[in-house]
């Protein structure tokens, strides 16, 4: 029987919400748009947007 390792990692008291979360920056070098993509947790994403 297989075990269910998913159910651990979603839930418990010391986990904690990740989001993934994709910025588009204009780049100094070619003046085009370029994405950067970060995993970070659930909190601080607003103030990774704002900066």
């Amino acid at each position: 029987m297989a075990k269910k390792v998913v159910a651990t990692l979603q839930g418990g008291a010391g986990s904690k919400k990740m989001t993934k979360v994709i910025k588009m920056v204009k780049s100094s070098k070619s003046g085009a748009y370029v994405f950067e993509e970060k995993v970070m947790n659930a909190d601080e994403v607003e103030g990774y947007l704002k900066k």
